[in-house]
């Protein structure tokens, strides 16, 4: 049975998929190679990328001469991946229960899916039972604040002005796998060999056309921080945009703005 958390990632992002291109790529998209080199991808490869949203980890894998498949839980993100690239294997498909057989894939990868996960040990499980033995697994996470210009710039924000005790499925910590021993621990738990897990911490920048384009993709095309902005007074909306906007000026950069954001870039192999 679907959880409450579970039902507000799907419908969220099912709600937003067309708009995901035109916000998020750009911030995404970057920390793609980091990911498939974390995992070893390499032509000839079957390669799993889950959550694959509009499936450019999917692209990416299969430009490098594996054959990919991707899964997302989100109908309209698959109907979105599907009209960007008809010729990839893209369907709809829930990472914490596949649809695979065991020892299908040489590599598994998340391009930050695991943190709409409502079960990530659920995932990681199924990932490994799904990858054949000594196969590689990848994902990325988004890094605190406290490591990330562009995230404590929001956080920063939303924290001063934001009424955060309203009503917002909970779901895991968003924050949970910027540990690399929290890392190994939960990789290990659920199949993968401890002193395989490697942790890299890796930061882009997110190229902007404007000061407030940031703060418009959380609020209107986002999930977890869009349902949190959503339940707030305009005063506060506005304050919230303010004081992003103010930030910004520090990330000037012709044309537009260029934001560091950070990630944690995790891996590890099934065990033989």
């Amino acid at each position: 049975m679907e959880s409450d958390y579970a039902r507000f990632q799907r419908e969220g992002w099912e709600r937003v998929a067309t708009k995901y291109d035109a916000a998020w790529s750009g911030l995404t998209r970057p920390f793609i190679p980091d990911l498939l080199d974390a995992a070893h991808v390499a032509s000839g490869q079957r390669v799993l990328d889950e959550a694959c949203g509009p499936g450019y980890v999917t692209e990416a894998a299969r430009d490098r001469g594996a054959d990919a498949t991707g899964i997302d839980f989100s109908a309209e993100m698959i109907a979105v991946a599907r009209a960007r690239n008809p010729h990839i294997d893209v369907r709809v498909g829930d990472a914490q229960a596949l649809a695979f057989d065991a020892g299908q894939f040489d590599a598994v990868v998340v391009n930050f899916g695991v943190l709409h996960l409502s079960s990530p040990a659920a995932g990681f499980a199924e990932a490994c039972r799904v990858l054949r033995p000594g196969g590689s697994f990848a994902f990325t996470v988004w890094a605190a604040p406290e490591e990330s210009a562009g995230a404590r710039l929001v956080d920063t924000a939303i924290r001063a002005h934001a009424d955060l005790t309203v009503a917002v499925p909970k779901g895991p910590d968003s924050l949970a796998f910027g540990n690399p021993d929290a890392c190994r621990a939960a990789l290990a738990e659920a199949g993968f060999e401890p002193g395989s897990v490697t942790f890299h911490t890796v930061t882009h920048g997110w190229r902007v056309p404007a000061a407030a384009f940031i703060f418009e993709a959380e609020r209107d095309a986002g999930v977890r921080t869009a349902a949190v902005l959503a339940r707030q007074t305009a005063d506060a909306l506005r304050a919230i945009q303010r004081d992003i906007e103010a930030g910004m000026r520090a990330f000037a950069s012709a044309p537009g703005y260029l934001v560091p954001y950070t990630a944690h870039v995790i891996a590890a192999r099934a065990r033989v």
